[in-house]
């Protein structure tokens, strides 16, 4: 790969995805609203949704916190705990069986929507763009397994995309380091950067309602209480009603 377009995707394009995915979000939020949402279809093949679902989802979710904490935790904060290749390691096989478990659902949801013709016809195109997308991004981080095993002496690799990662929050670009890593890194790279930076023009802006869903285990408990007028007793059904009851009685 020529050095200028290694620069250009290691130190210019992910301000550009992050730009694209933060000013995005906001202004579909703004403008949008309605379409802030995915499209339920429930309906059909509701089992195999639901199983896909669940499972892309787990999976999804931990390998999301996974890279970040990973990925952006300095390596003095965790030096004393755990030395780097037995972080790595823990890497390996929680990523690996996160990153199966989510390969599992995500086909089945792919599955579902390419070959369901009722399915298809209801779904857009970028739906079906953006999962064919995250299910060769999940088979890029598969196959990257095998290449992380092989620095696992050194835990060279993760330190590497450690120091890029947090070089890049700290707006410090430095991507010297990755130019001899494997290519399924830097593939898998591009493609994960290439997905913040389609993320507001799809299906995915829902995540963001996901994380704001949080915030009902901490709000206060809210009270509903009826409001009833002051109305005379014959325009008070209720009243109307329990003077019956009583006649009835007597």
């Amino acid at each position: 790969m020529p050095l200028v377009v290694h620069n250009f995707l290691f130190n210019v394009y992910p301000y550009i995805c992050l730009s694209v995915f933060l000013m995005g979000s906001l202004a579909r939020f703004d403008r949008d609203q309605y379409t802030w949402k995915s499209d339920s279809s429930q309906l059909l093949r509701a089992r195999q949704l639901r199983w896909g679902s669940n499972l892309f989802h787990i999976g999804i979710l931990f390998l999301f916190f996974g890279h970040t904490v990973g990925l952006l935790t300095p390596h003095v904060m965790y030096a004393w705990l755990i030395t780097a290749p037995q972080k790595q390691m823990m890497a390996i096989v929680s990523g690996g069986i996160a990153g199966f478990v989510c390969f599992i659902g995500l086909s089945m949801l792919l599955h579902r929507r390419m070959f369901d013709p009722r399915i298809r016809l209801t779904s857009h195109k970028t739906d079906l763009a953006i999962l064919i997308i995250l299910w060769v991004q999940l088979v890029l981080g598969l196959i990257t397994l095998p290449f992380s095993y092989s620095h696992r002496a050194d835990a060279s690799a993760m330190l590497i995309l450690a120091a890029w990662a947090q070089h890049i929050v700290t707006f410090q670009p430095d991507a010297s380091g990755l130019i001899g890593l494997d290519w399924p890194f830097k593939v898998h790279m591009v493609l994960g950067m290439t997905i913040f930076l389609l993320f507001p023009f799809s299906r995915l802006v829902h995540v963001w309602s996901g994380f704001g869903s949080l915030s009902y285990l901490f709000r206060p408990y809210q009270l509903v209480r009826s409001r009833r007028l002051n109305l005379p007793q014959s325009h008070d059904p209720a009243a109307q009603h329990q003077q019956q009851h009583q006649r009835g009685h007597a």
